[in-house]
């Protein structure tokens, strides 16, 4: 198959993307994502199913909890004996460093690149949910003798959504003019899914150019620059897509699944998504909880009312406890009689002293990891 032949590159999230409190302990790969998923999981399952067997995750901040998730990758489905999962480092771990680029994280690994016998690249975000089938995107750019394909997805609310995101100009031809930040000013825009397909060689080159250009330069300001030299066509993304660049559409994103409908465009039973199973008893129900269009993760005990929620591993809802429009991550306590609504709840947290803690979905709350309220 042609996918044999592509190295698949995970890229992490620009410095302009910053989700407050989460990403004060892990990066935005390592998010807890539907209760039992990692956001990392998706690009790797979207690689492994389209059989790319050789992947590398590159790690910009906060390594522990991804490189923990990750492990020797066996159980993405990946055969050890050809292929890999690989994690990349940057010389640089610092905060919001703007020098700390994906250009010098890739021109740090040349070698690793170089050195595979792969003729192309797909490169995909670590901070993005969704689904495509990577082989059937690179026939395509083949097919078409374009220099380089990029992914883009079609909204109609870019006024209100998506502002750390950046679009796509195309023109008739579906070729790229051009990439720009949204601005939110217009409604009907092309989100740029940080998704390339090209020739190995057309990648080093870029980065090679990027560094003489600028220390602070990313792939997509190259890219950016090269538009009217290099043939570059836009594909569009269809199903379920959710950037997760700030708080707000990490709670959405999560939420958004809970429709079953939406759900659909993510989940398929012929594309697995793979992740790091724990081996918990399931989720036991007493005959006090009340359990209403959620989502449960295994290992839980549930006594209280669940509604509208995303309820991770390993957690514990009281008796008369009420859970409503909320994300909560492993190993949660929701104590007697509280009633909580519109938060997320980080890891260890427990919440008993506070018998009410209510927001708005518009303006969602957020207890931080390990804390007792």
């Amino acid at each position: 198959m042609i996918m044999a032949r592509a190295l698949g590159i995970i890229s992490f999230s620009e410095s302009h993307i910053w989700v407050d409190g989460l990403e004060d302990y892990r990066s935005i790969a390592a998010f807890s994502f539907l209760g039992r998923y990692r956001v990392i999981d998706f690009p790797i399952s979207n690689m492994s199913n389209s059989d790319i067997d050789r992947i590398q995750v590159y790690i910009r901040r906060r390594p522990q909890s991804l490189v923990g998730h990750i492990g020797t990758g066996r159980h993405f489905n990946i055969n050890s004996k050809s292929g890999y999962v690989k994690m990349m480092f940057t010389d640089s771990q610092e905060e919001n460093d703007y020098y700390n680029t994906d250009v010098k994280a890739y021109l740090a690994n040349l070698e690793h690149i170089e050195n595979t016998s792969n003729t192309h690249v797909v490169i995909a975000p670590g901070y993005m949910v969704y689904r495509q089938d990577f082989d059937a995107l690179l026939k395509t750019h083949i097919e078409s003798e374009a220099d380089i394909t990029v992914l883009y997805h079609s909204v109609d609310d870019a006024k209100e959504n998506y502002q750390s995101c950046y679009c796509v100009n195309l023109n008739r031809q579906k070729g790229v003019d051009s990439f720009e930040r949204n601005n939110g000013k217009v409604k009907n825009r092309n989100i740029f899914m940080d998704t390339y397909v090209m020739k190995k060689e057309l990648f080093v080159e870029l980065l090679r150019e990027a560094k003489k250009t600028s220390s602070m330069y990313t792939l997509r300001m190259i890219i950016n620059d090269k538009c009217h030299d290099l043939d570059i066509r836009g594909v569009a993304h269809r199903g379920f897509f959710a950037p997760i660049t700030d708080f707000k559409s990490y709670y959405d994103g999560n939420m958004a699944l809970l429709d079953l409908k939406t759900a659909q465009n993510l989940f398929d039973t012929s594309w697995p998504i793979y992740t790091r199973t724990s081996d918990s008893c399931p989720t036991q129900y007493f005959d006090t909880a009340i359990v209403r269009k959620s989502f449960l993760a295994n290992g839980c005990t549930i006594g209280g009312t669940v509604e509208n929620s995303v309820v991770g591993r390993d957690c514990v809802i009281k008796p008369g406890a009420v859970v409503k429009n909320c994300v909560l991550l492993t190993n949660v306590l929701i104590g007697e009689g509280v009633h909580i609504e519109g938060q997320v709840v980080d890891k260890n947290a427990k919440v008993t002293k506070m018998k009410e803690l209510i927001a708005e979905p518009d303006t969602p709350g957020y207890v931080k990891r390990n804390d007792t309220v």
